[in-house]
């Protein structure tokens, strides 16, 4: 009786004091609404997933809309210098300081978004490695490209004359600048506002965004090109997260966190990203937006005068070792790779 008593007492004393697996808790921060698709249907599902493959050992707060406080361009600071554990973030918003990665926003690259976010992944082994070496990657990708959605329909090169239509990258304003038109850089979160008092005429944006902020009442023509591009460029997107959180991991919840990146669900990303244009579409249809499709001849005339902008942009982006006109060819190559 004595001994199993004793036994018993001290196999309380191990409950006690074996303490259960760590929790790691991450924060999350982001510029889009909640229910926007880049928050529910792919930081949320991710998150949960996660969560799940580690046994709730690794548990998310996800902060949308800046709630944790600064501005969309100050994201990439704010989880390089652990601030926040995770971003979710354009680096086209901080022009020229991702250059590597602007190429790939370049005019008449991008097909779709399927497609991208693979080619995406082995233009990252070629040429991103050191431009993220502070973060740890967790996905770089891209949207299924820009529509041009104004407030009067776009039928030929002529017609984009003095238009002033916001970009969310430095390619649009190479489309735009090559086109007659005034690009206007400013993030997603202002431009409700922007268009209601007329400050611009249009805007470059993928159907998915729209209606979390009401574009499709704002405008009443979307505008794309005729042939295999029929985009006017895309825009990269960044899901990253701190360097130091992730190597304090110990190897099995890296291996967790490694499972859920990059090339592991580059194509989930892709599709999700063209399949969440159908409710913008569909939202715009419901309004009795117009859908305007520019001819060929006239794409064939965009393209020329958009070619000298093109040449000028890359040269810009070039640094000493890094190539940028190669690099886009290069890129253009693995785009269509995975197009096929």
């Amino acid at each position: 009786m004595k001994r199993s008593f004793v036994f018993a007492a001290l196999g309380a004393l191990a409950a006690v004091a074996l303490p259960a697996a760590a929790q790691e808790t991450f924060k999350i921060h982001h510029f889009v609404p909640p229910k926007a698709p880049p928050s529910s249907r792919f930081m949320m599902p991710w998150a949960e997933k996660v969560e799940k493959e580690s046994g709730g050992r690794l548990k998310f707060q996800l902060f949308p809309t800046m709630q944790l406080g600064g501005t969309p361009p100050q994201l990439v600071d704010q989880v390089r210098d652990g601030v926040v554990d995770f971003t979710f973030t354009l680096p086209g918003y901080t022009a020229d300081r991702f250059p590597r990665s602007e190429v790939f926003e370049t005019p008449f690259l991008h097909t779709n978004a399927l497609a991208s976010a693979q080619a995406m992944q082995d233009y990252y082994d070629k040429y991103l490695v050191d431009e993220y070496k502070d973060y740890q990657v967790i996905l770089l990708y891209t949207h299924d490209g820009a529509v041009i959605s104004a407030n009067k329909p776009i039928q030929s090169l002529a017609d984009f004359k003095g238009m002033k239509i916001r970009t969310a990258n430095r390619g649009g304003g190479v489309f735009l600048s090559g086109v007659g038109a005034s690009p206007v850089g400013t993030p997603v979160t202002e431009i409700q506002t922007m268009l209601s008092k007329g400050v611009i005429d249009g805007v470059l944006l993928p159907y998915e965004i729209m209606p979390a902020f009401k574009i499709q009442e704002l405008v009443q023509n979307h505008i794309t090109l005729a042939g295999p591009q029929p985009r006017i460029g895309t825009s990269v997107f960044a899901y990253l997260m701190n360097k130091k959180r992730y190597e304090a991991l110990p190897a099995d919840l890296k291996k967790v966190i490694d499972n859920n990146s990059r090339r592991n669900i580059a194509k989930w990303a892709g599709q999700t990203w063209i399949e969440v244009e159908k409710p913008g579409m569909d939202a715009a249809k419901a309004r009795g937006n117009k859908f305007v499709t520019i001819p060929d001849a006239e794409v064939a005339k965009i393209r020329a005068a958009v070619k000298p902008e093109i040449d000028k942009f890359l040269a810009q982006l070039s640094r000493p070792g890094f190539d940028a006109k190669k690099a886009y060819e290069d890129a253009q190559q693995m785009v269509a790779k995975y197009s096929k």
